[in-house]
């Protein structure tokens, strides 16, 4: 099986956060929809992101919206 290349391949909720992850245009375009126009990385958010728990891109996406509301 191919690494999922995060610059190109199609990411949906169910994407799971791999090692190979990285903050991307693709990236920021999918949590930029599943967000709201206002998404931006900030580093304590991308530490979680890449901290080696299991993940999908739709927990990432819904951290973000939580986090926002604190």
């Amino acid at each position: 099986m191919n690494e999922f290349n995060w610059h190109t391949d199609t990411i949906t909720r169910s994407t799971p956060v791999t090692a190979s992850y990285r903050n991307t245009q693709n990236v920021r375009r999918f949590l930029k929809i599943q967000c709201g126009p206002d998404f931006r990385f900030d580093r304590p958010f991308m530490l979680w992101i890449k901290d080696g728990t299991h993940k999908t891109m739709g927990d990432v996406a819904d951290e973000w919206v939580r986090r926002g509301r604190e």
